[in-house]
């Protein structure tokens, strides 16, 4: 059952086109990765779904429901935590957090306390008086202490530190076992990676690549390291062949899905003595997708 969906979404700001026809769809229960640098797309096409912005072109819908016509009937079913939070500074980080969870109907007090313990957050303390991570940590517990079928995260560990990421992959992980549905937008790939079921690159405004993890590793290349016992010839002229370099005794080199079969075919004639492969990440395809791009491929918020 689809969640999210936008068909041909646009905007333009002026002469600008920060969305060009973008076509995005959020399943029940998945958990789809939205990344891009800054500047791509990725918080404009989050303020239309939102509500915030109203789209030049095309359509946007959650629960079947328009996202501008219909936001405030959207926003009591879901949970939005943006990459650098605000909140009120004269609010201890526990009223905030009851505060949000009365606007969206209720509260589950142990699942709170819980959130809370987990987190290591102190609601006693005045939000004036905290780090960028625990407004962060505020945000997440709202939300996941809330009852929402779709979660829209974006950016939402900046200022984390690891420790707290894996707490924040634990809870996605139980609201995607609970059959809710998250869009994650980060530029955290292995975090990505770790988490999401399927994957939209967004570039320039539009969007790029699509799919499965699996989908997409068969666009983009295998990490070899092999010793043997005689020097490869020729390894430079095979098609497919990219990125290779001597590590002590070893080559270390890249392999086109397609060529992985002839390539293996001709270093194996040299006696094999060591051979690591490992598959393709989700950083390996997203860079060769910016290669030669001017665009910075990191950074947390501010973009377009």
């Amino acid at each position: 059952m689809t969640i999210l969906e936008t068909n041909n979404l646009s905007k333009t700001f002026g002469k600008f086109t920060a969305l060009d026809m973008v076509n995005l769809n959020v399943n029940s229960g998945e958990v789809y990765g939205f990344i891009g640098p800054n500047g791509a797309g990725k918080s404009t096409t989050i303020r239309i779904l939102l509500g915030i912005l109203k789209a030049s072109h095309g359509e946007a819908k959650i629960f079947g429901l328009d996202a501008w016509k219909d936001a405030v009937e959207i926003h009591k079913r879901i949970a939005y935590v943006p990459g650098d939070v605000t909140l009120w500074p004269n609010l201890t980080g526990g009223e905030v957090i009851d505060l949000f969870m009365k606007l969206r109907g209720g509260t589950d007090k142990r699942k709170k306390e819980a959130l809370i313990e987990k987190f290591k957050l102190d609601p006693s303390k005045k939000c004036r008086t905290y780090s960028k991570g625990n407004r962060q940590k505020v945000a997440l517990v709202a939300a996941f202490a809330s009852n929402a079928d779709l979660y829209i995260l974006d950016e939402p560990t900046s200022g984390l530190d690891p420790l707290m990421e894996m707490i924040f992959q634990e809870c996605v992980m139980e609201a995607k076992a609970a059959d809710k549905s998250v869009l994650l937008s980060s530029h955290i790939l292995s975090e990505v990676e770790k988490l999401c079921d399927r994957v939209g690159i967004i570039r320039q405004g539009k969007i790029i690549e699509t799919g499965t993890l699996q989908e997409l590793r068969h666009l983009t290349r295998t990490n070899l390291l092999i010793e043997t016992k005689q020097t490869i010839e020729g390894l430079h002229s095979l098609k497919g062949v990219h990125e290779i370099e001597q590590k002590d005794s070893a080559l270390s080199f890249q392999v086109d899905s397609e060529e992985l079969h002839t390539v293996m075919k001709h270093v194996s004639q040299y006696g094999l003595l060591k051979l690591e492969s490992s598959p393709p990440t989700l950083e390996d395809l997203f860079m060769r997708h910016y290669e030669g791009v001017d665009t910075p491929i990191t950074g947390a918020g501010g973009e377009a």
